[in-house]
């Protein structure tokens, strides 16, 4: 079921249509059509009038940037442009939905970053709905809220990425202006840590409140914190520990 509704249902495949908006990761463009003759072609697949489908084509080709290329032939398209018409085409029905596959394949760092901003706004300021598949991992961090983490087709975890990032919720991260004092004292209060590269230290947190309780050992011990944190591994580091446990499990 997507939506609501059975993809192989011809009675609900038109609803399906209209609420939702694909941008398939292959090149599926109509060769020998001008941009904007192909978004408003997917549009009359939807169900859209003529006039609404060419009125909503050059909507959307203005605002994924295609707008001084939208009489142009789409085998004349680079690779990033190609990117934004599938988008195109995947809003000119104004979906409540969107199927996103890939989005940044092949792109170069600005055209990724360029799209992202585009999905990102889609889905926090335009209220839409996107399910986004990419084993690019920063790009999910950079515009989802949600992740389900799929290994050989089976689901090995889900949740908020803010949930699955903090898996080092037990630790503190603090830089001081004069660390043998700020170590001698953590000694002292029996407290466990160790200095990471940078010269910043990762104390092992008792609770919630620890950050005031290393305030205040800080200023006991004649120095002052500059910085405090609580350190977060990246999805490429969930992805990894996840799938070093899966492979155990196999073993």
């Amino acid at each position: 079921m997507i939506a609501g509704f059975h993809p192989r249902s011809r009675s609900e495949c038109l609803e399906l249509r209209r609420r939702v908006g694909y941008m398939p990761e292959g090149d599926c463009l109509l060769p020998r059509m001008s941009a904007v003759e192909t978004v408003s072609t997917l549009g009359r697949i939807t169900g859209m009038s003529w006039e609404d489908a060419m009125t909503r084509s050059h909507e959307v080709l203005d605002y994924v940037g295609l707008d001084e290329s939208r009489y142009r032939d789409v085998t004349e398209f680079s690779t990033g442009m190609k990117q934004r018409l599938k988008l195109a085409q995947a809003l000119v029905h104004d979906p409540e939905q969107l199927l996103l596959d890939e989005p940044t394949n092949g792109l170069d760092p600005k055209g990724r970053r360029e799209l992202l901003d585009l999905v990102y706004d889609l889905g926090h300021e335009q209220g839409k709905n996107i399910l986004l598949c990419s084993h690019l991992l920063p790009d999910v961090e950079r515009t989802c809220e949600h992740v389900v983490v799929i290994h050989h087709g089976r689901a090995v975890a889900q949740g908020s990425i803010a949930e699955l990032t903090d898996d080092e919720a037990g630790a503190v991260r603090v830089r001081v202006a004069d660390n043998d004092r700020f170590e001698e004292a953590l000694r002292a209060a029996g407290r466990s840590f160790e200095r990471e590269a940078d010269g910043a230290l990762k104390v092992v947190a008792l609770d919630h409140t620890d950050s005031d309780d290393l305030l205040a050992l800080a200023a006991a011990a004649g120095t002052s914190i500059q910085a405090l944190s609580h350190p977060r591994s990246t999805l490429d580091d969930v992805f990894l520990r996840l799938l070093s446990e899966v492979e155990e499990e196999v073993v």
